[in-house]
């Protein structure tokens, strides 16, 4: 366990956060106070004639609601080099790029110190609730961790992806011994110059000290997958290298394989004991307690667009728990896992009210209505409701649309509890249809059951829409582990997929003929790895990246040429 001094920090941090939530409200006044009244001076405040006054009635009718291209003009200038106070008098230290993989188009966030210290109170509010249920000793993790390249802008600031950003901050190690997450690779590996040699030493540190790992770790359940699949096409060298003490020569790196060098020494009992266990697994099920026999949970964002990874991720885990990581975006953080306990498939997340200022807009009535519905605060939300987020926070964004979709689904005191259900702007559409994220996620699941008999898995999937024919169509790209004796199968695949989209624009759209037959289009294995690569070759990290779940025609054509290139097969519906 941990010893009584952290014992009695973890409950200080429960209790203070247990006194935050109470009045969400009051807190909520006081924050908005605070980000205005430090940033009174910057030009984009001003500019909305504000004036100085930090209360929220004032700030909702001076400050527009925005998106990341109302601020694009301000970004620039600060990338470029301007010193004054445009977004925030706070200095802007960095840039955090967002993934990009949705829209083709890569946004610029500004990075401050205070991303860092909303770190810090994030992982130490969940950490100190995870202990509770999931007590640990001082020990070590495998921190599946990339540190990824920066490069800088005009004005000399560096840009990174938020993970980089934070992984390269001076702070990001010590935080890491705080929550006991120390990782049991060396910050050589950390911050290798390539992918594949870091996740290779990665797996090789942690057999080397797997009696100390107690934590598997990533920031997206998508990069604990690929971990471990990787790891089924590599066990056997990691074997030899332990066996002889001698790195495989697929790391190049000079200064990975001096770090590295230090760590190994001949162990024959211990290769033996891990080809052993590996040998005796079936379809590798529990993997990660057979070679971590004190792993007390794995951990990483599980909802979303990760939660098709889950299934994947319980075979590998065994009886392990599975804990959702918190509720943040490169913009910053929004919300804690508090209920650690809860599967990735039901998790929901306590709104932190003190790490920015937070704005609901009510989904359901955008949809009776058509127009956009007043936005309401953190402590007017209603149980049930869905809304999207807008966030106010102190590095430099103000009433701005995040483009997350959520739902409340209960209180923590006063603080609303959210379930993630997905981004606004993944929207499958061709006319009066609006099909999201989620509404696809659902329809992918309804139909991957059918492969259950063909003992085939879905391994990952994107979407599309195909407007170049006269009447346009949806396009479902399918990646399988292997091949279905019966072709049939993938037939009724593709018709479950069609009958699946329940949205009433959609349904009546395909029965008019004004949408035509959705097509279920299979492609060859590893050509998801062949878009996380591309995407790695734009500036990416393998931790912040997700795969796309809907490629649009206009900024993606690069991954419309992969997916094009590897399609084998390809079933139109016979649904409707």
């Amino acid at each position: 366990m941990l010893d009584e001094k952290e014992e009695i920090e973890c409950e200080k941090m429960i209790k203070e956060f247990e006194e935050l939530t109470k009045n969400a409200g009051k807190v909520q006044e006081e924050t908005l106070r605070k980000i205005l009244a430090e940033n009174a001076e910057a030009e984009y405040l001003q500019y909305t004639g504000l004036n100085g006054r930090t209360d929220a009635e004032s700030f909702k009718q001076c400050v527009p609601l925005a998106t990341h291209k109302d601020f694009e003009p301000y970004i620039q200038r600060i990338m470029d080099g301007e010193t004054s106070p445009i977004l925030t008098t706070k200095p802007i230290l960095a840039f955090s790029l967002s993934s990009g993989t949705t829209q083709g188009k890569r946004k610029f966030i500004p990075f401050t110190d205070k991303y860092i210290d909303d770190t810090t109170q994030i992982f130490h509010t969940s950490f100190a609730y995870r202990n509770r249920e999931f007590p640990i000793k001082n020990g070590k993790a495998l921190l599946l961790a990339y540190s990824g390249k920066q490069f800088m802008t005009e004005g000399g600031l560096p840009v990174g992806t938020a993970s980089t950003n934070v992984i390269r901050h001076p702070n990001f190690k010590d935080l890491m011994k705080e929550i006991q997450t120390e990782s049991c690779s060396p910050d050589q590996v950390l911050f290798g110059s390539d992918f594949h040699e870091s996740l290779y030493c990665h797996l090789l540190c942690s057999l080397l000290n797997y009696n100390e790992v107690q934590i598997v770790f990533s920031t997206f359940a998508h990069s604990l997958v690929q971990a471990f699949q990787t790891f089924e096409q590599i066990w056997e060298d990691l074997c030899s290298d332990i066996r002889s003490g001698t790195l495989n020569e697929r790391v190049a790196d000079q200064t990975t394989r001096a770090a590295m060098s230090e760590l190994l020494k001949p162990n024959p009992e211990l290769a033996d004991m891990i080809y052993n266990k590996c040998s005796g697994l079936r379809e590798w099920y529990g993997l990660i307690p057979e070679l971590f026999p004190n792993v007390k949970y794995v951990y990483g964002v599980m909802t979303g667009s990760m939660e098709p990874y889950v299934k994947r991720l319980r075979r590998y885990a065994g009886k392990l728990p599975l804990v959702s990581g918190d509720y943040g975006s490169s913009e910053g953080w929004i919300a804690a896992n508090v209920n650690p306990i809860s599967p990735p498939e039901s998790a929901t997340f306590v709104v932190v009210p003190n790490i920015g200022y937070f704005e609901f807009i009510p989904l359901m009535e955008t949809r009776n209505e058509g127009i956009e519905p007043k936005p309401v605060g953190l402590a007017d939300v209603k149980l049930g409701e869905e809304y999207e987020i807008i966030v106010t926070n102190f590095a430099g964004l103000y009433r701005y649309k995040l483009g997350d979709a959520v739902k409340v689904m209960g209180f923590h005191n006063s603080t609303p509890e959210l379930k993630f259900l997905c981004r606004q702007n993944l929207m499958l559409n061709i006319n009066v249809d609006k099909n999201t994220e989620k509404d696809l996620q659902l329809a992918v699941e309804e139909a991957s059951k059918l492969l259950a008999a063909e003992k085939v898995e879905l391994i990952d999937f994107t979407s599309s829409v195909d407007v170049s024919k006269e009447v346009g169509n949806y396009v479902i790209f399918w990646e399988l582990s292997g091949e279905t004796d019966d072709d049939n199968v993938l037939k009724e695949c593709c018709n479950c997929l069609d009958r699946s989209f329940a949205d009433h624009g959609y349904v009546v759209s395909r029965k008019m003929g004004t949408i035509g037959p959705l097509e279920l289009r299979i492609v060859k294995k590893r050509t998801f790895y062949k878009i996380m690569m591309h995407s790695l070759s734009m500036g990416n990290t393998p931790t912040q990246f997700k795969t796309p779940r809907y490629v649009g025609s206009i900024n993606n054509k690069s991954l419309l040429l992969i997916l094009g290139e590897n399609v084998v097969k390809t079933y139109s519906s016979t649904a409707y």
